[in-house]
This record gives structure tokens, C-alpha cells and sequence, in this order.
């Protein structure tokens, strides 16, 4: 199975925390091999209390915890997409959700000129 968004964004947060698996599992108190199992895409759809288990041993931020939370239930998500969103934290879940519909549409994703428009569309309907 190919590699799914939530373990792409799983895998990012415990190496940008300089995690092992097995730490993250042990901090966890996941199974290792489960841990990498969700990272390479052979699982997708974990369990709201191994969701609550990784993050506690992650430590990431809300808006993160919130990305994971989206990808766990929305396992089709676009690789590309979750990579732009973890590198542009600005991006927020919501702005996210509404990417998605864009790329899953068929659009080419252009996720930067998509999102803006995104924004001005919110603004406008927030002025009008």
C-alpha cells in the first residue's frame, strides 16, 4: 500500500521532534510496528484513543493535532497538499478541508493560488 497523508504528516512531526518509532511508540504506549504501519500507509484509519496516545507523545501544536485528527478520518487526502500545509503554517484546518474539495475535483494543484483565492472568497463573504 502506498504511503497515506496522515502517516506523511505522523512521520514529519516525530522527525522534526528527532523521535525514533519506538519512542514515539514507548511515549506512546503504541506498538512500534503499529506506529510504522500507520506511517508507511498500511494502516490509515487508528483509533480515537491511539490517535490521543500518539499525540501525547508528539506534543504537537492544536492546529497540527487538528490536521492529524482530519487525516485520520479522511484518509484520501492529497501527499502534496499535507506537505504544502506542514510547511505553510498558516494554512489552517479549515482553509485545509477546502484544499482538499479543490484538489479532489481534479484541479491542478496549484495549492498556493488555490488557497489564496480560498481566503479572498472568506473575506469577502466575512465583509458582505
Amino acid at each position: 500500500m502506498a504511503e497515506s497523508a496522515l502517516g506523511r504528516l505522523l512521520r514529519k512531526l516525530r522527525e522534526d521532534q528527532g523521535f525514533s518509532l519506538r519512542e514515539v511508540a514507548n511515549r506512546g504506549g503504541v506498538d512500534h510496528a503499529y506506529v510504522y504501519r500507520l506511517e508507511t500507509g498500511d494502516k490509515e484509519a487508528p483509533s480515537e484513543e491511539v490517535m490521543a496516545k500518539l499525540i501525547g507523545a508528539l506534543s504537537p501544536t492544536q492546529r497540527d493535532i487538528d490536521l492529524l485528527r482530519f487525516l485520520a478520518s479522511h484518509p484520501i487526502s492529497d501527499m502534496g497538499l499535507v506537505d504544502f500545509a506542514a510547511k505553510d503554517q498558516s494554512v489552517t484546518v479549515d482553509e485545509f478541508n477546502m484544499l482538499t474539495s479543490v484538489v479532489n475535483r481534479g484541479a491542478r494543484p496549484d495549492y498556493a493560488t488555490s488557497l489564496a483565492r480560498i481566503r479572498r472568497f472568506m473575506r469577502e463573504e466575512e465583509d458582505g
